[in-house]
């Protein structure tokens, strides 16, 4: 008796495509193993997506249309880039490997589009020139992105080590920093043994930066408005 082929849809493609990400990353994934994970042959799934960079276009949109959904910050042009900051931050640590989708796909999907137009919108009553306010947007998105992606890998890298070395990665670098001379490494040294570089990923890592964006956006601003 023939087999007969599960049923699927776009919404579970979707759903496992998270849950694979997660469970292997971005690098591992594959059409191939996530017809695997559904049950199906991988030709089956071209007849919802047309390639997996079809498939990536999709993902990349659920998230988008995710922070558009929890972004409900008003106020001045401040407070809305900073509730925009903070909402996309929070919805990329929730999907597996959406940062890295968001930087591989175009805004060719409606809720992409969308979301790039409520950026502009947070900007639209400065002074700025319109290509500045592209410019303002398109600086936040990458500083998130990167955080983000940053503590991702960073997370990775050490998983990494500890599972295939027994010396702990802090006591190794500790003794390596002290194999070398205060003149090369002094600064770096003290940092690191008073953990500083353990500040790298958190909540008020995140609000510095952020900070130090807003405050350039707006004396670049104030220096508009001075020459008028």
């Amino acid at each position: 008796m023939k087999k007969k082929q599960p049923q699927i849809s776009e919404d579970k493609i979707l759903e496992t495509s998270w849950e694979l990400l997660g469970e292997e990353g971005i690098e591992k994934f594959s059409m191939r193993r996530l017809a695997d994970c559904l049950g199906i042959q991988a030709p089956s799934l071209y007849w919802y997506f047309k390639s997996k960079q079809n498939l990536y276009q999709r993902l990349a949109n659920q998230v988008s249309k995710m922070i558009l959904e929890e972004f409900h910050s008003e106020g001045d042009w401040k407070e809305q880039l900073t509730g925009l900051a903070v909402t996309m931050r929070s919805v990329l640590y929730r999907y597996p490997c959406s940062t890295q989708l968001m930087m591989m796909t175009l805004p060719h999907e409606p809720d992409i589009i969308r979301f790039t137009n409520r950026m502009l919108l947070c900007v639209e009553s400065t002074p700025l020139e319109q290509d500045q306010k592209m410019q303002v947007v398109t600086t936040l998105v990458n500083y998130v992105s990167y955080f983000v992606l940053d503590d991702y890998q960073h997370e990775r890298n050490v998983s990494a080590i500890l599972k295939n070395q027994e010396v702990n990665p802090g006591e190794e670098m500790i003794h390596l920093l002290d194999s070398m001379s205060e003149t090369e490494v002094g600064l770096f040294r003290r940092m690191f043994k008073n953990g500083l570089f353990e500040l790298m990923g958190t909540d008020s890592a995140f609000e510095f930066g952020l900070k130090l964006i807003l405050l350039g956006v707006e004396q670049v601003i104030k220096e508009q408005e001075s020459s008028m």
